[in-house]
């Protein structure tokens, strides 16, 4: 018999309890979410682009090229090479920056800039979850300065991300942790033998192809909005098919900023030149 196409869903038809038949507790299981595209309805890149030319970090030439690069990547998705330069871009763009610089930007443009916008399914996905019992964990490449507030506002348990070295104040440009395929992978491993979570009953939630091998650790993944390629796989192995297209805003998620929030997202700004190091290499690479 020809197994069919998943179709299409805005949200899993159903979650499974937190405890067995018989009313004992469950083991503790979580759910494991990607953030751009997926969470978010939109770069933080393109979120950051005006505070950050403004204050000279970033010029117009690269705002404008990231913007269509941005499209593109969208249309074919990022694979691997593009998210590998990405990481060289990040490395070479961010090195000297000062953090107090950043916490500056942060500081004044915070709530007018965080226009990433939560998808109304996801918070209402991340809401079943943690009805059910399950740990949420949000697990991204971008930095984990905008990741970790993100996550704290969507009340998830856990937040991964890529760390930058700082030294002296500034970026030294290096990257002690890139959370972007094995690594989200051996980040999952590492927090599931710590906390205790089988991860065969684990849940995980991604657009892209790039967390296929994220999606392919857990025993229920599912693809959310996903590229071409992410969703060929997903027809090919039998996965839900996610649909989320209601974003709100998450000005009334973020709490007012208080100086040690400030300073938790004092290199907010790694999240979104990452992205625009991407969009700007992968411009380069199909635009003359």
């Amino acid at each position: 018999m020809t197994a069919s196409t998943p179709q299409p869903q805005s949200a899993p038809a159903s979650l499974a309890a937190a405890t067995d038949p018989s009313g004992a507790p469950r083991t503790r299981t979580a759910a494991f979410l990607d953030l751009d595209q997926t969470v978010i309805a939109k770069s933080s890149a393109l979120a950051f682009s005006k505070p950050f030319m403004d204050q000279g970090l970033i010029n117009r030439r690269t705002v404008l090229k990231s913007s269509y690069a941005q499209f593109l990547m969208l249309l074919s998705g990022a694979d691997h090479d593009q998210m590998e330069r990405m990481r060289a871009h990040l490395t070479n763009m961010c090195t000297g920056w000062d953090v107090e610089q950043v916490k500056s930007i942060v500081n004044e443009t915070m709530h007018d800039i965080v226009t990433p916008l939560i998808f109304a399914e996801a918070a209402e996905l991340i809401a079943d979850h943690k009805l059910c019992g399950r740990d949420v964990v949000v697990v991204s490449a971008s930095g984990e300065e905008i990741v970790a507030p993100i996550a704290r506002a969507l009340g998830a348990t856990h937040a991964m991300a890529t760390r930058m070295v700082v030294a002296d104040g500034k970026y030294t440009g290096e990257i002690a942790f890139y959370c972007y395929g094995e690594g989200k992978v051996q980040a999952i491993r590492e927090l599931a033998a710590r906390e205790g979570y089988p991860l065969e009953h684990c849940y995980a939630y991604s657009d892209s192809i790039t967390d296929l091998p994220m999606l392919q650790v857990v025993g229920h993944p599912s693809v959310v909005n996903p590229d071409r390629a992410l969703r060929k796989e997903a027809i090919a192995n039998g996965w839900p098919i996610l649909t989320f297209s209601q974003p709100v805003s998450l000005r009334d998620r973020i709490p007012a900023p208080s100086g040690a929030a400030l300073a938790t997202t004092a290199a907010v700004g790694f999240s979104a030149l990452a992205a625009g190091a991407l969009t700007y290499s992968l411009l380069r690479r199909l635009v003359p």
